[in-house]
């Protein structure tokens, strides 16, 4: 948690997740790498895991040296930490984190334990091939086809967190009933993408519930879409890391909600969709009658 004065955890937890996962793409030990860069193994331990308010530049510069990080990450990097001492109750990043090769928030989501989602078109974790090139498209319309074609490759690269074998994240979405019929890509697009998600919905790690209109204005239509991250417990039931709450820029900077009391409150707003929501089963049905009526 964070008070109005103090400078938010959020850019050193995922600047010390990005030096550890270095690390260990070079198969450098904790020690070994503390002694190449002249640090003492605690001090790249708390930096590490977040626990250095005051980042020396030169001790990340010299860190991505050893692990051999492309120039444009180690400024990446140093942007990091320099962001690590902003003072502020949620923690903006713009287009720096937009460059998928340090996207904040695919960092995030895959370091999480689950994720908990409230949104208004398909989520980007579930979406098709296709359904995903029309809304790239339409975004970035000034972009060549191959950049659409790379971005919608690395999107769908990042859903392996949901679809993996060996500890896949949880997903809890709750997809706004509006989702099924603002029409992305046409009929054809539409109908396999909702016959997706209802494939989707039957994995175990998986729980997909529509909120219907006939739900009314709930709070999550008063708050918009969001997305909950919960980084689990430890084996003494502690929390590996605080909860974020991300919350899409949509043209303005992404914000990633740090403060406590932020964090109950969607956490409250997830719980009163959740309970206007669908149950598994009848939103599977919805969703394969949807998809019918745009194959007729």
């Amino acid at each position: 948690m964070t008070s109005d004065d103090e400078p938010s955890t959020l850019p050193r937890r995922q600047l010390g997740r990005f030096l550890r996962e270095a690390r260990d793409s070079c198969g450098f030990s904790m020690d070994r790498a503390a002694h190449l860069v002249e640090l003492s193994k605690t001090a790249l331990h708390r930096i590490e895991t977040g626990g250095v308010k005051k980042l020396r530049i030169r001790d990340i510069r010299a860190l991505c040296e050893v692990y051999e990080v492309t120039s444009d990450d180690t400024e990446r990097a140093v942007e990091l930490a320099k962001q690590a001492q902003v003072s502020s109750w949620y923690t903006a990043f713009g287009g720096l984190y937009s460059d998928a090769t340090f996207n904040m928030y695919v960092g995030l989501a895959a370091s999480a334990r689950k994720l908990i989602a409230y949104h208004e078109i398909v989520l980007g974790l579930v979406q098709t091939a296709d359904y995903a090139r029309a809304l790239i498209s339409a975004f970035y319309s000034d972009s060549s086809h191959e950049d659409i074609e790379r971005r919608v490759e690395l999107r769908l690269k990042r859903q392996t967190i949901i679809t993996r074998k060996a500890d896949p994240v949880k997903l809890e979405l709750l997809l706004h009933e509006s989702a099924l019929h603002r029409v992305i890509g046409g009929p054809r697009v539409m109908a396999t993408q909702l016959r997706h998600l209802a494939e989707v919905g039957k994995l175990p790690n998986v729980s997909l519930r529509v909120q219907p209109f006939t739900s009314g204005c709930s709070r999550g239509l008063l708050h918009g879409p969001f997305v909950i991250l919960d980084f689990g417990v430890d084996a003494k039931a502690r929390p590996v890391e605080p909860s974020l709450v991300y919350l899409e820029g949509a043209g303005r900077p992404d914000f990633y909600m740090e403060n406590g009391d932020d964090v109950r409150r969607y956490y409250e707003i997830a719980s009163a969709v959740r309970d206007t929501a669908l149950n598994e089963t009848q939103t599977r049905d919805l969703l394969r009658r949807a998809a019918r009526s745009y194959e007729a």
